[in-house]
């Protein structure tokens, strides 16, 4: 049986609020994915960065985001909320983002081996956060400029 838990950087990027964007997410020297849309806003971008990251691994991840939209969301279990009220905010407005946030709830919800971990973006206090989440984002930059998709795995 394997315990073992990966940690996966997220980040998104737009160039302008809606325009091209990129999102990404990286495992600390392995695996990463970026993808593009060509007009969204920032929060889809970061959103679908930690989707994509859910999506693709299967056992147990922590999401280390700089996006307090995304962290928050599960700190402060507004989810529940959102569900209680149907889909609608404390006033009384439509849940922005939907479409991705009802189905990266219900993989949090149904696999209960998911967690949020925030991490303060582009200047982290400590090197190891700041390493990985300067890479998500260059890669989520890279790939909404390029309108690209890309994946590997990193080498440094």
């Amino acid at each position: 049986m394997d315990n073992r838990i990966t940690v996966v950087y997220t980040d998104g990027a737009c160039s302008g609020n809606p325009g091209p964007g990129g999102w990404a997410w990286v495992v600390p020297d392995g695996e990463f994915a970026a993808g593009s849309d060509s007009e969204t806003t920032n929060n889809r971008m970061e959103l679908t960065a930690a989707l994509e990251a859910v999506k693709a691994f299967q056992e147990e991840i922590v999401i280390a985001s700089d996006s307090e939209y995304v962290v928050n969301c599960f700190r402060d279990r507004w989810w529940e909320g959102w569900i209680r009220r149907g889909w609608v905010n404390s006033a009384k407005k439509p849940i922005k983002n939907r479409d991705l946030w009802e189905p990266l709830i219900e993989n949090y919800c149904e696999r209960g081996n998911i967690s949020f971990r925030w991490v303060k973006g582009h200047s982290a206090s400590h090197d190891y956060d700041r390493r990985w989440n300067d890479e998500a984002d260059r890669l989520a930059v890279q790939a909404g400029a390029e309108q690209s998709s890309l994946k590997g795995n990193l080498s440094f």
